[in-house]
């Protein structure tokens, strides 16, 4: 017993979908994390110059209201992430043999 694992049996790869990702980037290096929760906590300890700052190197335009710039910094976060956790779909063209499809028709 003390050797079995539990598995939740979906495959975790990732499709590159850029060609800095082809090349190796992990998305790391524009955010230097892809947990949202450190993240966010990095944007909570930042001041409103620090949070222009950052806006700026990111590519957006920095506003004075500090919960907007901090919601469409979060927002972007949220982009960057999901573009590099992007899941390959799964081939379902596999052939099934006659008694495993006798099995799941035994529900109908």
């Amino acid at each position: 017993m003390s050797e079995l694992n539990q598995t939740h049996g979906k495959v975790e790869a990732v499709k590159p979908t850029t060609l800095d990702q082809i090349w190796g980037d992990t998305g790391l290096s524009k955010y230097k994390t892809l947990d949202e929760k450190q993240y966010t906590s990095q944007l909570d300890e930042m001041n409103r110059s620090d949070l222009q700052a950052h806006a700026i190197s990111i590519g957006i335009i920095p506003i004075d209201n500090r919960e907007t710039l901090a919601g469409r910094l979060l927002k972007e976060f949220r982009k960057h992430v999901s573009s590099h956790t992007v899941p390959n779909r799964i081939d379902h063209s596999a052939k099934v043999s006659k008694k495993a499809l006798d099995i799941l028709k035994e529900g109908k």
